[in-house]
């Protein structure tokens, strides 16, 4: 079986690249051979053992680059070990109570129970309104979101880590 892990990422402004970055990082640490792509890069997700995959996630939805990655991809997808993740509620306290239940878009949700993902986590995001248009801005400011990096590194090390484990028992990696 291919060793080498994916981990695609789909982003508007950043935050969640940083995020698949720090799982890459993490997993690349523990001894893990590992890609680190926008989901729209990926050449040839056929050629990697493992999937880590995630998006920024807007009003409920996952960007459409990453929601179009799981659909094309969905068959392979479905024979390798995948977890994903979601980012993007901001403040304090669990991100899926702040998202109240909220772990993954419905639209999406009958392809990935077909699927069958190792693990759905949410992680808060970050926003920074200095990049965002008008628009963007009156909106978060209608929903009274938290204008802040919220981003939980040890939570997200810690999710990498795991991640790590269960790739080294399942495709024989060193740890």
């Amino acid at each position: 079986m291919r060793s080498k892990i994916l981990v695609a990422y789909a982003t508007k402004y950043g935050a969640t690249a940083e995020i698949a970055e720090k799982i890459g990082e993490v997993l690349s640490q523990a001894g893990v051979s590992v890609d680190v792509l926008p989901v729209s890069q990926v050449k040839d997700p056929g050629s990697y053992g493992a999937v880590v995959l995630g998006s920024a996630v807007y009003i409920g939805r996952w960007r459409k680059e990453a929601s179009r990655f799981l659909k094309a991809n969905q068959k392979l997808l479905a024979e390798r070990p995948l977890w994903i993740f979601s980012s993007g509620p901001t403040g304090k306290g669990d991100p899926v109570e702040l998202t109240e239940g909220w772990r993954f878009p419905k639209a999406l949700q009958p392809l990935v129970d077909s699927i069958k993902p190792r693990a759905i986590v949410v992680f808060h995001g970050a926003i920074d309104t200095n990049k965002m248009k008008p628009l963007e801005k009156w909106m978060i400011e209608k929903v009274g979101a938290a204008t802040e990096d919220s981003r939980d590194w040890d939570s997200i090390a810690s999710w990498a880590k795991a991640i790590a484990s269960a790739v080294a028992a399942e495709l024989g990696q060193a740890r």
